[in-house]
């Protein structure tokens, strides 16, 4: 990050804090309740406020699983590991549900998950993917032709997985975790000066603190050099439809290796993302939000091919947005330490899936920083042998 002189002059007032959480997205959040439970006293600081990040900006699909097809993961990861990050994912689901059956504003609903094919050629690798699945005793199921009608090739249903409204589920995760917010507070520098004392630099506050976590995600590399060339920001966009008389599809839905994804919100507006795939140059490597015409313009022809019905009511497109998703280089998330920094941990890098590997990541994160407990295969040290 980077803060003026006139903006912080080293005369913010200090505070002494058991357990500092720098974000407050999902991940921040959630880590916020695992630290509460472990005991600790919990503040998170935050540049903006509550979900405004990525957090707040994503389509709100709650699926299992990693970013990649099931037989696809075990090529690149193997098979112990692949099954981890699907437990790992249940976890994360079983946490988020919770949340949401303690608070009543959070909408939040089975609607089931489809993968869908857009060539024959994937269609092919759909079904290998259901019957690796399948052979792991995990009971998707697979439609051998398009069961929405829409031009599709194939499917892999899974029924179990959700949508969620991502804003809101932050926001009781935050009320949840008992946690002191300080918001509008950059982060400008960081270091450990003693064992058992982080300070901390922020715009509004010196934080001197036992142990510190990092929940950036894509913000991290402006943080710390360790993080460049490990954590990749990425721009994802969506546009969403004004409100329909009646759905046009049930569940959340992606396509194109997960390149496109669609679902209906809960005020029955038809909501479509994606469309980086031939813009990467551009997309790739930015903490820029904005919307471009080109990604726009993908997600225009696509509501046009797929959802003609809807196109030809000529629905009012209500908002487009982006918002910026933090990629790894192997698509795993990270947890662990910064270099000669133990007090300083991280929970980072979840490539566009943090709904679905969010809280449990957290939570391995905390036990990490607090007990040495290994992560797994979040483990970071993984890029650094």
């Amino acid at each position: 990050m980077t803060i003026s002189i006139w903006q912080a002059n080293q005369n913010q007032p200090v505070r002494d804090v058991d357990f500092l959480i720098v974000g407050a997205g999902l991940v921040g959040c959630a880590a916020a309740v695992f630290a509460a439970r472990a005991g600790r006293e919990v503040i998170i600081t935050e540049t903006r406020d509550i979900a405004l990040g990525a957090s707040g900006r994503n389509a709100g699909f709650m699926i299992t699983g990693p970013d990649t097809y099931y037989h696809h993961a075990i090529e690149r990861y193997g098979h112990d590991r692949t099954r981890e990050l699907w437990k790992l994912s249940e976890h994360t689901h079983a946490f988020w549900r919770s949340i949401a059956a303690q608070d009543s504003s959070v909408h939040l609903e089975q609607s089931g998950s489809f993968l869908l094919a857009e060539s024959a050629e994937e269609a092919q690798d759909l079904e290998q993917a259901a019957r690796a699945l399948q052979a792991d005793g995990i009971p998707v199921i697979y439609h051998t032709s398009d069961p929405f009608n829409r031009g599709y090739y194939a499917a892999i249903e899974q029924p179990w997985d959700c949508a969620v409204q991502p804003y809101e589920l932050a926001q009781a995760i935050f009320k949840v975790s008992g946690a002191e917010l300080v918001t509008n507070n950059e982060l400008y520098a960081i270091e450990q000066t003693a064992p058992d004392c982080v300070t901390v630099y922020t715009h509004r506050v010196i934080f001197r603190a036992r142990h510190v976590l990092l929940c950036t995600n894509a913000y991290s590399p402006r943080i710390d050099p360790y993080f460049v060339g490990k954590v990749i920001p990425t721009r994802a966009q969506c546009l969403v439809t004004q409100p329909l008389e009646a759905p046009v599809m049930r569940g959340c839905g992606y396509s194109d290796y997960g390149y496109m994804y669609y679902r209906m919100t809960f005020d029955n507006r038809l909501l479509i993302g994606g469309g980086r795939k031939n813009f990467k140059v551009q997309e790739n490597d930015t903490t820029d939000d904005r919307i471009t015409h080109e990604v726009q313009g993908t997600l225009d022809a696509y509501l046009q091919k797929h959802f003609a019905d809807v196109a030809a009511l000529n629905p009012t497109i209500e908002r487009r947005w982006a918002g910026i998703m933090g990629f790894t280089v192997d698509g795993l998330p990270l947890v662990g330490t910064l270099p000669n920094r133990p007090n300083v941990g991280f929970a980072v890098g979840f490539h566009g899936h943090g709904l679905a590997m969010g809280a449990g990541t957290a939570e391995r994160a905390v036990d990490f920083l607090l007990n040495g407990t290994n992560p797994g295969v979040v483990d970071a040290r993984r890029l650094e042998n």
